[in-house]
């Protein structure tokens, strides 16, 4: 997409790029080996949680099918030493004891959370089975600039008021999730491959990252609204279905283990993600 942050940013022109479907094990194979991979971010997924629900089998052959394509290839590879798999709060599933913390069994029950699931007891897997340097990050809902997806609720919001118009929250508002800035996120996941590839007796853990700051739909949307000094109202549409009402993560772990500890407050992060669209429409208006 040429107005992607990739391309914008000319960062495309840094990278070498390959073409393909990451359920294609050959060809995953043919990439690990001829450019000498060593450390694998397994972010490849099909991500709507609408798009899981209304067509369930292309999810699960892309998040689960692609795993186990990835995993295998990494196995077979003599170069990779350190695979990071990107796992989600929603392998969790819905649990009565809140926040989660990375000892919860993992019971997704829609399409999307059991895509995560799976994925994430693959990587398990082959951890235990064949010693696979692999670790899994379960997040909450990334945010930050660069998102040109416009049903996602942060960045939808803040064109809506760009635009003047009201904001569109389509559950009812009351969802609560954790909403992580993407910036930290790239920490966290830097460091995690940094640590694994200094200690095997991090093959096959898991980590939550969290800014543990868990909010409603209805509240985010309001604390956009404030930061962007607007007195618009949200129209609520209550047409959310077959998703979990609540969910937010423990960190504790990433802080103990790895030092961890989150760069930017959520209303940091908010008002970063404000200023590079603000910024993105005056270059595209």
């Amino acid at each position: 997409m040429p107005q992607s942050e990739l391309f914008r940013a000319h960062v495309i022109d840094q990278v070498r790029v390959v073409r393909g479907d990451v359920r294609d094990q050959s060809l995953l194979e043919r990439i690990l080996g001829e450019y000498e991979i060593d450390t694998v971010f397994h972010l490849a997924a099909q991500t709507i949680v609408g798009i899981a629900n209304r067509n369930p089998i292309s999810t699960f052959e892309t998040n689960i099918g692609g795993t186990w394509a990835l995993l295998e290839a990494c196995h077979r590879s003599s170069t990779v030493h350190s695979i990071v798999l990107a796992s989600s709060d929603k392998a969790y599933g819905d649990q009565e004891q809140l926040p989660y913390s990375e000892g919860v069994p993992l019971q997704g029950r829609y399409p999307y959370d059991v895509s995560k699931s799976c994925a994430d007891l693959l990587a398990q897997s082959y951890a235990i089975t064949y010693n696979l340097p692999v670790t899994i990050t379960r997040c909450g809902n990334f945010f930050g600039g660069g998102d040109l997806n416009w049903n996602r609720v942060v960045p939808g919001t803040i064109r809506s008021v760009l635009r003047g118009q009201q904001p569109i929250i389509r559950s009812d508002g009351k969802y609560v999730r954790d909403y992580f800035y993407i910036e930290d996120a790239v920490i966290a996941y830097t460091l995690l491959a940094e640590k694994l590839a200094q200690n095997a007796e991090l093959h096959g853990e898991s980590f939550n990252f969290s800014n543990e700051t868990p909010v409603s739909v209805l509240e985010l949307v309001e604390r956009i609204l404030q930061l962007m000094g607007s007195d618009l109202k949200p129209v609520i549409r209550n047409e959310s279905t077959n998703e979990i009402r609540k969910q937010y993560l423990s960190a504790d772990k990433a802080q103990r283990i790895l030092g961890w500890q989150p760069q930017f407050t959520l209303d940091d992060g908010l008002q970063r993600t404000i200023d590079w669209y603000q910024e993105f429409y005056s270059q595209t208006a």
